[in-house]
């Protein structure tokens, strides 16, 4: 398999350039201190939001079955609401996930 390297860097310069202009826009668009209540509350869960659209599709098809996936998931979801740590809840959601698919289900 070939290697197209202006595909490549293509590509990253493109992804440069996205990944500038969604940091640099917001700076240059509000350039006063943002009072209104609702953007702010907005804008403050926006980073939780994307996480959660990039993390669950990734979730469900991380494993072999869907069965896997969602048990590991309802187990961290679980530990989560419990307030443990995030190493506790991403070990605890990967063992559950393990002995759902050993199990074979």
């Amino acid at each position: 398999m070939e290697i197209n390297m202006t595909y490549v860097l293509t590509s990253v310069a493109i992804m440069a350039g996205t990944t500038y202009l969604i940091r640099m826009l917001p700076m240059v668009i509000f350039k006063k201190k943002i009072r209104n209540v609702f953007i702010q509350s907005f804008l403050y869960y926006v980073p939780y939001a994307v996480l959660s659209a990039m993390t669950f599709p990734a979730i469900f098809s991380s494993t072999g079955s869907t069965a896997s996936a969602a048990a590991g998931c309802a187990a961290a979801v679980l530990l989560a609401y419990f307030n443990r740590g995030l190493l506790t809840v991403a070990v605890g959601a990967s063992v559950v996930a393990w002995l759902v698919q050993a199990a074979g289900l």
